[in-house]
């Protein structure tokens, strides 16, 4: 009879459905292949490859976009990628990425390049980063930050450029973009997103779940998710009482097209 112990407790194991000791030692070299340890013996495992480090990328900094965004292409790019960024602007994204370490097409709906309608050849691009507007503008003196959508998409006007209003607007804007992009990316590309959640009407939208789902139907596979913290105080809107705790934090969202690939994402050589 053999004998176990675990937890302060005594099992007893039959003879017969002892293992035999060379199909112990079997069990272990195919969970430790680097390090046969047999079983009873003290040992651990030993990893031959890469080297200890603390220099890791997270899921959570309280930085700006510019110092996050790095972080993302330097962990999901290889040197020399071709990168459309879609909603360029100002370039505030790329402010630390070094000049020319990949091949940066800039457009931005400013400049009369909609990121639904990118002029590009399906297939041609490695990356695509895409930040449009993440809050709808409802007029009058509220969100004055955040005017670009009406400006630029008009969802509030008759004759939009959107099929829907307010959040549903921002929404099937993102919708619009993925697909975009999606047509534009090689196969196993890589979509980088920037969005935030948002109270419209009194109402919670979880946007970044929502993206999430509608861009699984376009064929994209959610890979990572990158929360970034705001350092200063959101701005504060008349409220007689507040409902909803405020945002001040958003996300970025890395998606890969998967095309006929396999389910898993390998990252670049």
């Amino acid at each position: 009879m053999g004998v176990r112990t675990g937890g302060g407790n005594v099992y007893t194991i039959p003879a017969h459905l002892q293992e035999p000791p060379v199909m112990a030692l079997q069990r272990s070299e195919s969970l430790f292949p680097d390090h046969a340890v047999p079983i009873g013996q003290p040992g651990k495992r030993v990893v031959r490859n890469g080297e200890a480090t603390n220099d890791l990328v997270f899921s959570a900094y309280a930085q700006s976009n510019a110092e996050v965004f790095p972080r993302i292409l330097d962990l999901y790019l290889r040197p020399g990628c071709l990168v459309a960024d879609a909603t360029y602007g100002k370039g505030a994204f790329w402010k630390r990425v070094p000049d020319g370490l990949y091949r940066l097409r800039a457009t931005d709906i400013q400049d009369g390049v909609d990121c639904r309608q990118l002029p590009y050849e399906d297939g041609e691009i490695d990356c695509v980063v895409l930040d449009p507007p993440y809050m709808h503008s409802p007029g009058g003196t509220a969100h004055t930050g955040h005017t670009a959508f009406e400006s630029h998409y008009r969802n509030n006007e008759t004759g939009n450029l959107t099929a829907s209003k307010y959040h549903e607007a921002v929404l099937d804007l993102y919708v619009e973009a993925g697909e975009e992009a999606y047509r534009v990316l090689r196969e196993r590309g890589v979509l980088i997103v920037k969005c935030q959640d948002e109270v419209c009407s009194n109402r919670q939208c979880f946007t970044h779940v929502e993206i999430m789902a509608a861009y699984a139907r376009i064929g994209f596979v959610a890979e990572d998710l990158f929360v970034v913290l705001r350092n200063n105080r959101p701005r504060v809107s008349r409220a007689v009482r507040q409902v909803h705790a405020r945002k001040n934090h958003s996300y970025f969202l890395v998606f890969w097209k998967r095309g006929g690939s396999g389910p898993l994402w390998q990252p670049p050589e």
